[in-house]
């Protein structure tokens, strides 16, 4: 296992030095998805949901979590975001939603984080639209699908 970079040697917390890393372009990708009833999934593509429109508030709240990700998760850095795309799509298999975002910008970390979390506030979203129909519904597998850039170059799921 590699040295965890968030900890001293002393094993305290600290938000890492990118100061003398080279700016790169950078973009990740993530993805997860909202099971619920057949039902529930019929009430969210008729648009006739209680609080309105599910797809749009949940590609906002997404985007807007994204900026906002240096200030829900500990030690990450603020990043100047060059876009992000929240797609939110429809899957009878399942049945549900299904919800991915793109983040990226030309900086010196990654923006996994960014897109992570722009894909749980969505799927988040999704579920307060929408519970007053179904509290069942679960939100599942949650995960970076691929990354570019920096050191460590391509990941791809």
């Amino acid at each position: 296992m590699s040295k965890l970079t968030h900890l001293a040697a002393s094993g305290r917390a600290q938000m890492v030095d990118v100061s003398e890393k080279p700016v790169s372009e950078r973009s990740a990708t993530a993805q997860g998805q909202v099971r619920m009833r057949p039902e529930t999934l019929r009430l969210a593509l008729s648009g006739n949901a209680k609080k309105g429109d599910v797809f749009g508030a949940a590609r906002i709240a997404g985007i807007m979590a994204a900026k906002k990700t240096a200030d829900l998760i500990p030690l990450c850095h603020p990043l100047p975001l060059s876009g992000i795309e929240v797609d939110v799509e429809p899957d009878p298999a399942l049945p549900g939603l299904k919800v991915s975002a793109r983040a990226k910008l030309a900086g010196q970390t990654g923006v996994e984080m960014e897109a992570l979390t722009a894909v749980a506030v969505a799927c988040l979203t999704i579920y307060d639209m929408l519970k007053a129909a179904d509290r069942g519904m679960r939100i599942e597998a949650i995960e970076l699908v691929e990354k570019t850039g920096g050191k460590t170059g391509t990941f791809k799921r």
